[in-house]
């Protein structure tokens, strides 16, 4: 069967992105307060208005033409961690017709070789403490040191070309372009970003994303959530409401990302909202931010909310001002929903689904669950069509498992210059997830697992999300991390990787016995034995480490651990000859 979302009036298809979110107020977008910011800066409170933003964007615009001759379909990236005039370079790009990638800041040289060459990007607009690593990269991929511009560091002397005097040139001379509007239908096919994914596997590729997708899912998103709905506007009383004009949303995520992309830089602007721009993520610091910008909506990623539940610093701050909250990019389990939930009362707690291929976002918590299903990443957006195919390629009902495949206004147009990846993925228009899920018949969703991290014990599919989000509840854990590893009889068997929480971690440290560790390892074990079918069981063992791999979004690396388990085997195997 094919799975519908509400119906989505047609979003506007001949504007680009600046225009649509700086240069036009949609019918029934809400109206911000002149006095409410755009965005804040998170050290000093700086912040920008419309006016300001505006004008940044034209000036540095302008700059950008005249001094490096940015045309249309030219590539900028940008290479930095979250900052105040992020939305500045992507918005001064697009008006110029040009198309953004942005890179991970922590990337090495290689890996930013690697991006500049796949997109042919021609300027590179950096952070200065990623000076050395830009500089490096151009050299490699060709591009003049003079066309790397710096942007401001908040306390430190600022590297030429520095964004702030291209600004000022461009605003202290006559525009040297004229900003094109497109024409109908052109929103659709006219690129805006060449975002990096994996996709379902393989090296990274360029995601190719047209400035109607990104418009799309933000009409999509605010439509669902009530942003532009007079009626919910009309009846709903504004304590209740879950945007409201005035409102302040925490920016820690990476916007290179394209949940912070999407969510944060865009939805979050056009739902009248603050956002508080916070360059690099450390809990306490950001516990301290919730509390001085009195933050009352947070966008994160589940070991965020392992910290929430887990961290004892957390006693110490205020969440009082919390109204809600989405996890996103991973899958959050039942479990930890709940824990969470028990310490923002007051909040709303929402999941949601989506990925860089569909523009991100395809699910969320609809309005009639102010505390989402345990589990569940919620109800199909407005536009969305979806299927969910079984293994012999049957399309599956409800509560039945499959991969999900779907389609919509914000799906973007494949993988650039890889024609055998898009062909893979992006198939008749409908982009193939590679993620397993189910729906129920009251709508909602869960994701059981990506396809390619499932494993099977005696035939049995054992999903890592499941025992992870089991393994947060056990008092001693901090973190976890599930694989599958080879065992002769059953094929594999799962291994927990642990990191404890730090009670149980001064417990270790002051056991001169070494009997606390093993107590503990047999209690987690035990802990999955008499919850758990017993194909789920640990036989692989519980290995504690002091970090478990992940992405900038929260999603666990596996192979890492993979090879972890490899060497851990091999130190066995060696010392058993000895």
């Amino acid at each position: 069967m094919i799975f519908y979302g509400d119906s989505l009036p047609a979003p506007p298809d001949n504007l680009t992105i600046p225009q649509f979110i700086l240069d036009t107020q949609y019918p029934s977008q809400p109206i911000r307060q002149a006095h409410h910011p755009w965005l804040i800066e998170d050290a000093t409170g700086r912040s920008y208005g419309l006016q300001e933003i505006r004008a940044r964007v034209q000036g540095l615009a302008s700059s950008l033409k005249t001094k490096f001759d940015i045309q249309e379909d030219d590539v900028v990236c940008l290479f930095s961690p979250n900052h105040i005039d992020y939305g500045v370079v992507i918005w001064a790009t697009h008006r110029l017709g040009a198309i953004i990638t942005a890179a991970n800041p922590t990337f090495g040289v290689e890996e930013l070789v690697y991006q500049l060459k796949t997109t042919r990007a021609k300027v590179i607009i950096s952070h200065p403490t990623s000076r050395d690593v830009a500089v490096e990269a151009a050299r490699l991929s060709s591009i003049p040191e003079s066309h790397i511009v710096y942007l401001p560091q908040t306390g430190a002397a600022p590297l030429e070309p520095y964004l702030d005097d291209l600004i000022s040139e461009g605003l202290q001379s006559k525009p040297s372009y004229v900003e094109r509007k497109l024409n109908p239908g052109e929103a659709k096919t006219k690129l805006a970003f060449y975002s990096f994914s994996s996709g379902t596997t393989g090296k990274p590729k360029a995601v190719a994303i047209p400035h109607y997708a990104l418009i799309s899912n933000v009409l999509q998103m605010s439509k669902f959530e009530g942003v532009t709905d007079p009626a919910y506007q009309a009846t709903v009383p504004r304590e209740q409401q879950r945007f409201r004009p005035g409102d302040v949303a925490i920016g820690v995520l990476p916007f290179f990302h394209i949940y912070g992309l999407v969510l944060k830089l865009h939805w979050i602007l056009f739902s009248a909202m603050s956002i508080v721009v916070i360059p690099k993520f450390n809990y306490e610091n950001m516990l301290k931010s919730i509390v001085r910008h009195k933050i009352t909506h947070l966008l994160l990623v589940p070991p965020q909310i392992v910290l929430f539940c887990k961290h004892p610093a957390t006693k110490n701050y205020d969440l009082s001002g919390l109204r809600w909250v989405m996890v996103g990019a991973a899958p959050l389990s039942s479990e930890l929903t709940l824990q969470f939930q028990k310490l923002v009362p007051q909040a709303e707690v929402n999941q949601g689904y989506g990925m860089t291929e569909t523009c991100t976002t395809t699910t969320m918590t609809p309005l009639s669950q102010r505390l989402g299903t345990p589990g569940s990443v919620g109800h199909f957006l407005p536009g969305v069509r979806a299927k969910i195919v079984k293994s012999d390629g049957s399309l599956a009902g409800y509560d039945q498992e499959g991969e999900l495949v779907v389609t919509g206004p914000q799906m973007t147009l494949g993988y650039a210059n890889n024609a055998q990846a898009t062909k893979e993925t992006f198939v008749d228009g409908w982009v193939r997830t590679g993620d397993e899920v189910l729906v129920r018949r009251n709508g909602d969703i869960f994701v059981v697992d990506r396809l390619k991290e499932i494993f099977k014990v005696r035939g049995f599919q054992v999903a890592p999300a499941e025992l992870e989000g089991h393994l947060l509840d056990h008092p001693d854990v901090g973190d976890a991390g599930v694989i599958g590893v080879p065992e002769e009889f059953s094929g594999e068997v799962a291994m927990a990787f642990i990191v404890l929480n730090a009670d149980a971690q001064t417990r270790v440290a002051n056991d001169k016995t070494g009997h606390e560790k093993e107590r503990i390892r047999e209690a987690i074990i035990k802990f999955v034995k008499d919850s758990k079918v017993q194909y789920k069981w640990l036989a692989g063992g519980v290995e504690f480490v002091d970090i478990i791999p992940k992405n900038p979004s929260g999603k666990i690396l596996r192979r890492f651990l993979r090879e972890q388990a490899k060497e851990l085997k091999v130190q066995r195997e060696t010392k058993a000859k000895l």
